[in-house]
């Protein structure tokens, strides 16, 4: 575990890092709402392996982090207590401790986030210039739709068919993204509910996760990695 600073309060992370020497794409994880569970360490780590440096945030630090709350009810009850502005706030700390350290290409930054983390993952890229690559795991649109227009980075949305309350919404955003000129693409998975990538949960859908697996890391690729040598 790592710990930065954000806006004057100390914010921890799980950080993983590749293998050997070099300078790596960054990439910071923003989790569930669930907090930093084992399963998104896993997903940080996962990625570290495909070669990129990445920074799961625990967006809980804020109230004591995720390891002071015994069960999920209480996490997500936390997490329903923080500030959009606050999670902002730690999300853009996130970035810039990635990019303060040494083997990380300051200018090959992505964010990747699922549920509660997906919509603050779509959120951040209408704030933050920094990142090139931004990745949405079935999270909802901005509250204002309007705000995809200071969106710089490329987007990727990863969705479950059967996650309709989201779903429902992703045209909208297609075609705020499309007329603004923006760079979004996405999928959606047939069969496939919310939280469809968590293989430690009860709607996980194996199929559908290891394709969404080669897909992210191919968009990832493509915007972070193939200009980074």
């Amino acid at each position: 575990m790592v710990s930065f600073e954000s806006d004057g309060t100390a914010i921890s992370g799980y950080l993983a890092r590749p293998r050997g020497d070099g300078s790596f794409p960054g990439l910071v994880v923003i989790h569930e709402n669930r907090g930093l569970t084992p399963h998104i360490k896993d997903v940080a780590m996962r990625f570290a392996n495909q070669g990129y440096v990445t920074l799961a945030v625990d967006f809980l630090s804020r109230v004591g982090g995720t390891d002071q709350f015994t069960t999920t009810e209480a996490a997500v009850a936390a997490i329903g207590s923080l500030s959009s502005d606050g999670v902002m706030k730690d999300a853009e700390a996130g970035v810039k401790y990635l990019q303060g350290l040494p083997y990380v290409r300051q200018d090959r930054i992505g964010v990747i986030g699922y549920c509660w983390g997906g919509g603050n993952s779509l959120l951040f890229a209408t704030r933050n210039r920094d990142i090139r690559a931004a990745v949405v795991y079935y999270g909802p649109n901005p509250a204002n739709i309007d705000d995809v227009a200071n969106i710089s980075a490329r987007v990727l949305g990863v969705y479950g068919a059967e996650d309709t309350r989201i779903t429902v919404n992703v045209p909208k955003l297609e075609e705020a993204m499309r007329e603004l000129g923006k760079s979004f693409e996405y999928k959606v998975y047939q069969g496939a509910a919310h939280a469809f990538f968590n293989d430690t949960g009860a709607r996980y859908h194996a199929e559908s996760a290891a394709d969404a697996w080669v897909v992210t890391l191919a968009f990832l690729d493509k915007n972070l990695r193939q200009e980074a040598s």
